[in-house]
């Protein structure tokens, strides 16, 4: 199995979120345990820059086990067209393509996406499996 780890959850675990911290970690371990957890280069910036550097954000990336996976051209079509429909029904620029990325990538390259933005992510990819903390 291999669980594709959104920005927020790591964020919950790196920066100490209290309210967030004790779900996703449990729920990150969990998925960890079932497989492979992998994050592509869109989740690993965001990362980077709650950090003091990018030598800190990557060891403590690799340290929680999580596997530098990029998107491929796939998976940035798919985010283009959703991104796309998203605009067309309304949908406001408060909402990155970079989310639509993310997404993308845990379609083409996991099985399922870790994230606690699971309404937003379940509107725009339907088939995509959503774990939540």
């Amino acid at each position: 199995m291999i669980t594709a780890v959104d920005t927020s959850v790591l964020l919950d675990i790196f920066l100490a979120d209290e309210a967030f911290l004790e779900g996703s970690l449990s729920r990150l371990e969990q998925a960890a345990d079932e497989g492979l957890l992998v994050a592509s280069e869109v989740v690993w910036a965001e990362v980077s820059a709650a950090f003091n550097s990018s030598k800190d954000a990557g060891q403590a990336l690799e340290t929680i086990g999580i596997v530098f996976s990029p998107a491929d051209a796939e998976a940035g079509l798919i985010a283009g067209d959703s991104w796309r429909i998203y605009r067309k029904s309304g949908g406001d620029r408060n909402r990155m393509i970079a989310d639509f990325l993310i997404a993308a990538h845990a379609v083409v390259a996991a099985d399922r996406l870790l994230t606690r933005d699971r309404g937003f992510y379940r509107s725009y990819f339907e088939t995509l499996e959503i774990l939540s903390p």
